[in-house]
């Protein structure tokens, strides 16, 4: 009898931690990985920030930098900083135009997670098409990336490290 006993506790044990294991939950994704639907119907989005004019930070960044253009920020799901970082998943857009409503540039932003680029946070970078998709180059390479454009967008998103790589939280 103590043979079986001794036995069947520690299958017990293991079956009880295994249970356990996957009754805990996990709400962040390890990963995030965007696609063609992930900046979807942006202008649904929260609408953080809308700005207007000369930015002298921005330079030829985000499709033009005059006193006519305009550019708003939309967070997905209006996405907040949880302590000093935003979530893997976080999604964020920016959209620039000018005063006659030509678009200058749609670009993108996702927290990916998974050690991407852990030294600037794991956020991926987009140059995104008026439906949202993202945009392919003339080779038909899609553009995004942690270096995108030549490293222009973690370059300048360096300046707000301490703010998780976001400008406007």
């Amino acid at each position: 009898m103590k043979k079986i006993t001794l036995t069947l506790l520690p299958m017990l044990f293991l079956f009880l931690a295994i249970g356990f294991q996957s009754c805990t939950k996990d709400d962040e994704p390890k990963e995030f990985i965007a696609d063609d639907n992930t900046f979807a119907n942006f202008a649904s989005w929260s609408l953080d920030v809308e700005r207007q004019g000369m930015d002298p930070s921005l330079g030829a960044a985000h499709g033009g930098n005059d006193s006519t253009t305009v550019r708003k920020i939309y967070f997905k799901d209006g996405v907040k900083r949880s302590g000093d970082e935003y979530a893997v998943g976080s999604t964020i857009l920016k959209y620039s135009y000018n005063s006659n409503g030509q678009v200058n540039m749609r670009t993108g932003m996702v927290k990916r997670g998974n050690n991407f680029d852990a030294e600037h946070n794991n956020w991926e970078y987009f140059v995104l098409m008026p439906d949202g998709k993202i945009a392919s180059d003339a080779n038909g390479n899609k553009m995004r990336g942690a270096n995108l454009l030549n490293g222009m967008c973690v370059g300048c998103h360096s300046g707000a490290s301490g703010k998780d790589y976001i400008f406007t939280k």
